[in-house]
């Protein structure tokens, strides 16, 4: 979960392309997830959030990936349990 945390964020700070930094950093976070056994991620929370994940995303300026591992941990948490709900 770290891994996907640190990841995500040091994606989102590089900026390498003009659009879809955000996309391609939800789909390799997803990969990640799929690569340790759990279901791609629901990130339903990270936009009902946005000024904590743009926080999250700035603590890890000076190297704190906590506030991410929240967030991905919450985000994991959510696909695993989409998949063992009522269709």
């Amino acid at each position: 979960m770290n891994a996907i945390a640190v990841t995500h964020v040091e994606l989102v700070l590089i900026h390498p392309f003009r659009e879809g930094n955000g996309r391609l950093a939800r789909l390799l976070a997803d990969v990640m997830a799929v690569q340790a056994g759990h279901e791609p991620m629901d990130y339903s929370s990270w936009e009902q959030r946005k000024p904590a994940y743009v926080g999250a995303i700035h603590a890890g300026l000076s190297g704190d990936y906590s506030p991410m591992g929240q967030f991905v941990a919450e985000a994991m948490a959510a696909g695993d349990a989409s998949l063992s709900g009522p269709a």
